[in-house]
């Protein structure tokens, strides 16, 4: 027969085993199929390494029910026509339960019958239903969780289209596995409560038939008829318990790479489980009332495993140290030359002992504390710093570098400290030392012997240690360059953590329109114009906003920043305080405006001479500023990209910003016009009636 007929033809059988009388000899035929394919399922259930190997089990459950309610029909129709004749009259496996199982006493096997019963209804079909329930409930609640695993791994670039799909099938194959299960046990238990039925009917019916049907005595029929009732219940009982033990193995199965012999194996062969077990069995053989005839043997058996059990763990802890191999100095692999850390502190061999544990590490809890305070301040997880000692350097020298590139170098002095003129030192100094300047800000300086500490503080120097001069001089450097710290993996940690709150927000920006890849782009770029991710929430709204517009990357920035001005301006004066502005005039905003572009790039290009100019001059307009006042050029939004690019090298201190990003409650100064008259005494203006501002 056909595989695509098989089941049709098996359903077929089923229907006529229920409707058409059949000899006893093929219903015993039908008996003995029962049993095998009881058998057959439990063995399946225990070899499946994972309840999914057996996914077409619930289906099995339904046909093997209907096969057994099948057999009752065509049972019951033969002991209640044939009853009379004999034991025999039903078929051999009838008679042989009847008769060998039980003896003969029909009183013997009712009771086996309930007492089976009990165990299927009460203990293994309920256990195993509960089981299925809660099973199916957990999977169908942990579903959305795992179909967002998936995309977040597909998104990351973690797993393939195809793999995905096939994970994903597995997710859906597993949640209707587990509602299946809560349904098929549902037949185990019906069928549970059908035999208790059938086998009520048939004794019934029997002692009805036998005494009307046949003038047999009350007696006489009920040795017959109720005789063949056992068997029949018992011949139908042994594969339904069987098929309950099968659905109870299934659902209380763990994922595991064995099945459940080797996974049960394994766990029960610790030898510490079997010493206090053969030691209780010998104390228990050890009282007097006890029969040490069987208590002794099994302690003796019981300490004999527990010995084999710990002999061929030792053997096996001997197998598995491998001796290491001895390396061969000929042989270099990748990692003897990739750095793999982004940021690399690199020592001359005179100032290795800042960071030997021996000395207490103190160059390296310096940075760890250093990359923490970064990581608050950008809003991610800075990748770790590396220290190393190079011998390329001199002894008393240190360097820094980001992926390879060297970003900065000084020297130290070891055993001395760094006194840092900041501006209040007096000109009659008592404090000698080594003049200098400090690396991270080109402050003069001098190094000093830890004795004139406290002369130097009082002389108003800033009195620093060797790992403080190296920590600031890190953070000096990195601070500008938190951008090409960013990397998709710290992308994917920040929108993790946001997904966590604001799932809906992150599924507007990512993995569509933006890719991860796109999204760390835009990231960097923004982390580049000095917005941090600190708080993450609001750039990512004002992203999520911005996605719906374009998807362009200039248009993006520009749309972000716009929304985020109020960010922007509040990290230059407070809420209360007017902001000292700088402008262009009318007729140089044009020149900028209109000058040439980059072709490739479509960015606008300027002159040397009139990049030069504007650089000297706004700078020179911000150092007009008291100290701790920062000044903002403000200039149309296609002249903001160019002239940031410009002043960050000319004139740092100030910070440009187009007009749209300039709140419009934010009270303002014009301190300047670069290229036009000196503006009137200073006064509050807003941005929207501000004259220079309008060009």
């Amino acid at each position: 027969m056909p595989p695509t007929l098989a089941l049709p033809g098996a359903i077929l059988t089923i229907i006529v085993l229920m409707v058409m009388p059949i000899p006893a000899l093929v219903l015993d035929v039908f008996f003995v199929l029962n049993i095998a394919l009881s058998v057959a399922v439990l063995m399946a259930a225990i070899n499946a390494e994972k309840p999914l190997d057996f996914s077409a089990f619930p289906s099995v459950v339904l046909f093997a029910t209907l096969l057994r309610l099948a057999l009752n029909v065509a049972s019951t129709r033969v002991v209640l026509l044939n009853g009379h004749e004999g034991e025999a009259a039903a078929g051999m496996v009838i008679e042989a339960f009847g008769a060998f199982l039980i003896g003969g006493n029909f009183a013997v096997g009712l009771f086996v019958f309930l007492i089976l019963m009990i165990i299927n209804l009460v203990v293994v079909t309920k256990g195993a239903g509960r089981v299925s329930e809660v099973s199916a409930r957990f999977t169908l609640d942990a579903l959305p969780g795992k179909q967002m695993a998936i995309d977040a791994d597909l998104a990351a670039g973690l797993l393939t289209a195809e793999e995905a799909k096939a994970r994903r099938r597995e997710v859906a194959t597993e949640a209707d596995f587990y509602g299946s299960m809560d349904g098929a046990s549902k037949f185990v238990k019906g069928d549970a409560v059908a035999a208790l039925l059938i086998l009520a009917v048939n004794i019934i019916g029997g002692l009805v038939l036998g005494m009307v049907s046949h003038g047999l005595s009350a007696g006489e029929a009920g040795e017959l008829y109720v005789t063949l009732a056992v068997g029949d219940a018992l011949v139908a009982s042994v594969p339904a318990l069987l098929l309950s033990i099968a659905a109870a193995v299934i659902v209380t199965r763990v994922s595991d790479t064995r099945d459940l012999s080797g996974q049960i194996g394994g766990q029960l062969a610790d030898p510490r489980i079997w010493l206090p077990v053969g030691l209780i069995l010998a104390a228990l053989g050890m009282i007097p009332a006890m029969p040490q005839t069987l208590f002794l043997p099994l302690a003796a058996a019981t300490l004999l495993l527990w010995r084999k059990l710990s002999q061929s763990r030792a053997i096996a802890a001997s197998n598995a140290i491998v001796p290491e191999p001895v390396p061969d100095p000929a042989r270099i692999t990748i990692a003897d030359v990739s750095e793999r850390a982004m940021v690399t502190i690199e020592l001359g061999y005179g100032l290795v002992q800042l960071a030997d544990e021996a000395r207490g590490a103190p160059l390296v809890s310096r940075l760890t504390g250093l990359r923490k305070q970064m990581c608050q301040s950008f809003g991610f997880i800075v990748p770790q710093f590396r220290i190393r000692d190079s011998f390329d350097l001199a002894p008393d020298r240190y360097r820094i570098t980001l992926g390879g590139a060297p970003l900065g170098a000084a020297t130290l002095r070891l055993g001395r400290l760094l006194a840092i003129d900041t501006g209040q030192v007096g000109r009659s100094s008592l404090v000698q030392g080594e003049p200098t300047l400090d690396p991270s800000f080109n402050c003069p300086a001098l190094w000093i012997d830890p004795a004139m500490r406290d002369l130097a503080v009082a002389e108003g120097y800033l009195v620093v240690d060797l790992e403080s001069v190296v920590a600031t001089h890190v953070n000096q450097l990195l601070s500008v360059r938190a951008h090409d710290l960013l990397g998709p993996d710290q992308v994917r940690e920040l929108i993790d953590l946001v997904r966590e709150r604001n799932a809906q927000l992150i599924d507007t920006i990512t993995p569509a329109p933006l890719s991860l890849a796109a999204l760390t782009r835009l990231l960097r770029a923004l982390l580049a114009d000095g917005i941090p991710f600190a708080h993450p929430l609001p750039v990512l709204a004002s992203l999520s906003q911005a996605v719906q517009v374009t998807l362009e990357h200039d248009r993006l920035l520009d749309m972000i920043r716009a929304d985020l001005g109020p960010l922007l301006v509040g990290a230059l004066c407070q809420p209360d305080e007017v902001l000292p502005v700088i402008t262009l005039a009318a007729e140089l905003e044009e020149m900028v405006v209109g000058g040439l572009h980059d072709p490739l790039s479509g960015q606008l290009v300027l002159e040397p001479d009139l990049a030069r100019s504007i650089g000297e001059r706004v700078a020179a307009i911000a150092a007009t500023l008291p100290g701790g006042r920062h000044a903002a050029l403000i200039v149309q939004p296609r002249a903001r990209r160019p002239l940031a690019a410009l002043l960050k090298l000319r004139a740092p201190a100030c910070t440009v910003l187009s007009i749209a990003e300039l709140p419009p409650t934010q009270p303002i100064e014009v301190i300047g016009i670069v290229g036009g008259k000196e503006p009137a005494p200073p006064a509050l203006a807003h941005p929207a009636t501000e004259e220079p501002l309008a060009a």
